[in-house]
């Protein structure tokens, strides 16, 4: 089973970005459970969800405590949340940024990490510029799947097809197409560097 574990705050589409990935995990023939927790429900009160995906049925019904991946669509909860507790040691990690590990103060903890398992996405400016609202989930998603390989680009555009309909699901599929090209570009320059 593979856990992923997703920070925001409130209004930034993170139980949709739950939602998403499950869809694709189903669409591809596994089982799937996306669900949120939330703290004082307010716009911009930090929000978790959690998602699930197996090849079994899933029985557990608690939060995720030990994620295989977390999504941080917020960088402002790094120093405000202990957003990297229970990590695997070998977790992947997609932050919402344009900076680096170390330039946000996790020199550290990439050091600790597998590098290829850890990534920047300026998913909010991908949103912009598609969406034309700042809300990240949807590259952030697309951007995971190309990280992780664990779902396929035509699958978080099948979810996003029936999500969203119209001017917004066009949005939402570009955003996710740009940010899953980006993320794969990554990768294949730190291929060829190694």
């Amino acid at each position: 089973m593979f856990e992923l574990r997703i920070h925001g705050r409130g209004g930034q589409g993170v139980v949709t970005a739950a939602e998403i990935f499950s869809a694709a995990a189903f669409a591809e023939g596994r089982n799937a459970q996306a669900f949120p927790s939330f703290g004082s429900e307010r716009m911009g009160a930090p929000v978790v969800s959690f998602c699930r995906i197996s090849d079994r049925e899933i029985r557990l019904r608690e939060p995720v405590m030990e994620p295989d991946a977390l999504i941080i669509q917020d960088t402002t909860l790094l120093h405000q949340v202990d957003v990297f507790d229970g990590l695997k040691k070998d977790g992947y990690i997609l932050l919402n940024t344009g900076r680096s590990f170390e330039a946000l103060g996790l020199g550290e903890l990439a050091a600790g990490s597998l590098p290829e398992r850890l990534r920047t996405l300026s998913a909010t400016e991908i949103a912009l510029e598609h969406i034309g609202r700042p809300i990240p989930n949807v590259p952030l998603i697309a951007g995971f799947a190309a990280l992780s390989g664990l779902i396929r680009l035509e699958s978080v555009i099948k979810a996003i097809s029936e999500k969203f309909s119209g001017k917004v699901a066009d949005g939402n599929i570009a955003a996710a197409t740009e940010a899953y090209n980006r993320i794969k570009a990554l990768a294949l320059e730190v291929t060829l560097d190694a």
